[in-house]
């Protein structure tokens, strides 16, 4: 019989798989993008090239590409009179954020506990970044760590296009979270305590369970979002 060699045990690789380089147009990107969610760039704000780049010490070719990606992931808006603006969230836009996420979410978390391809530990840092930014009430990072949490336990579902579905969103989400919901102050601890279930959930490799507790976490800010919508009002 022939020597096989693909039959012999496999070492596991000595260099983890290299990341996605940072380029100069991701970093500017970051910046914008943590200035739009602390509100340091207000809603409406125009956003001019030639200014932003001034204060990045950039040239503006790496503003031009940051503004397509927050454009493309909703952060801004570009008009053909009035350029480019930041976006202005309202209760509808959050609305219909969270009603796409309730359906698509819940089903992606319980597909990639299924695959066992969630990576726990990471999930568990997250979460312990979460912890940090809370007791230092530091809410914007708040925000994009539980974004990057959520990530951590849909993104390894099957379906690629749920989770480009999911990852466009992901700005959009820590926009209302930061400015809709504005008493996020009160219910931060709350969310957070769901997270560690969920995590717990997820590392037992209860699918249908962490489902169902991230359907309930999602609703209760669709419920909040109903509750205070002009129409509701009395």
């Amino acid at each position: 019989m022939p020597f096989n060699e693909s039959l012999l045990p496999q070492a596991p690789s000595l260099l983890p798989p290299l990341g996605r380089p940072t380029t100069q147009t991701d970093l500017v990107a970051s910046s914008m993008r943590e200035a739009i969610l602390s509100g340091r760039l207000a809603a409406d704000e125009v956003l001019v090239e030639r200014r932003i780049a001034e204060q990045l010490g950039v040239s503006k070719t790496p503003v031009r590409e940051a503004l397509i990606q927050l454009s493309n992931s909703g952060l801004v808006t570009a008009t053909r009179n009035r350029g480019v603006r930041v976006r202005r969230m309202t209760r509808a836009d959050a609305r219909h954020v969270y009603e796409q996420r309730i359906l698509l979410e819940p089903w992606a978390t319980a597909q990639s506990i299924r695959s066992g391809r969630i990576d726990v530990s990471a999930a568990e840092w997250l979460c312990e970044q979460g912890s940090t930014h809370l007791a230092a009430e530091d809410w914007t990072a708040m925000a994009l760590a539980n974004r990057q949490f959520h990530r951590a336990l849909y993104s390894p579902c099957s379906n690629p296009l749920v989770v480009a579905t999911l990852d466009a969103m992901q700005d959009l989400t820590a926009l209302a979270t930061l400015n809709v919901f504005w008493e996020i102050r009160m219910t931060a601890g709350a969310e957070h305590e769901e997270h560690r279930e969920m995590l717990r959930l997820a590392g037992a490799g209860k699918a249908d369970e962490t489902a169902q507790l991230m359907h309930s976490h999602i609703s209760h800010s669709l419920e909040r979002i109903a509750a205070d919508e002009p129409a509701n009002r009395t």
